[in-house]
């Protein structure tokens, strides 16, 4: 994870330089944009495997670029804003990003959670993958943990790193029942607090991925009142 590039977007000067030393005395490579237009440039270079991206910029916002850049990349995306509220973050991540961090930041916890994105990145083996595959199936669902990759009825899908951990520990415990706490202590390995809706958009976002009608879902059911479950099929 040391010497990993990490590409720090904000239009505010003095915070992205702030941002890229903290990160520098971690051991991590920084690269800096300053608007989104430039931060989708900076990604045409290889090596970039972790984006702290903020939301209000020129030219090009930290939200249209998450989506420009989900089209192509599913590196993970942290967004750091200045709004609070739940439902910009319910908003931020419906977008695609893995994480939000409000401004202002407590530095430590900003490396903490770059860490333990780049942590979930790299354990995928999104940079890297096993010659043995290894595979999960329910129905039309099948899971490739050696290639990391999931195809619906043969069809490939892409998932970003958040997404295919959920996915990864429902598919494995098929018929399972999994509390919304649960599935955040696994996949973020992170104390769970108040991440209902948090979990929610991302199973969501999942749904609409796998299912041909998600307001029906085959696949990913919600028992209410408890939590999620993949359906052994």
């Amino acid at each position: 994870m040391e010497n990993a590039k990490i590409l720090v977007v904000d239009d505010d000067r003095e915070i992205a330089v702030a941002i890229e030393r903290l990160l520098m005395l971690e051991g991590f490579e920084v690269v800096k944009a300053f608007n989104g237009l430039e931060a989708l440039d900076a990604l045409c270079t290889d090596g970039i495997s972790l984006i702290i991206l903020d939301v209000m910029m020129p030219k090009l916002d930290g939200l249209s670029t998450t989506l420009r850049i989900r089209e192509k990349k599913n590196i993970p995306i942290i967004i750091l804003s200045a709004k609070s509220e739940d439902s910009d973050k319910i908003l931020g991540l419906s977008m695609g990003a893995d994480d939000y961090v409000t401004k202002p930041f407590n530095p430590q916890e900003l490396v903490a959670r770059a860490k333990s994105q780049l942590r979930r990145y790299m354990h995928l083996g999104v940079m890297g993958s096993s010659p043995h595959s290894t595979q999960i199936k329910s129905g039309g669902l099948c899971l490739d943990k050696s290639s990391k990759l999931l195809t619906v009825d043969g069809e490939a899908v892409k998932l970003t790193a958040k997404e295919y951990g959920i996915l990864e520990l429902l598919m494995e415990n098929a018929g399972t029942v999994f509390p919304a706490e649960k599935i955040y202590e696994s996949v973020w390995q992170e104390p769970a607090y108040s991440v209902e809706n948090t979990v929610m958009v991302h199973i969501r976002r999942i749904r609409e991925k796998i299912e041909i009608n998600p307001k029906e879902p085959k696949y990913l059911k919600v028992v209410w009142g408890i939590g999620y479950k993949i359906e052994k099929l």
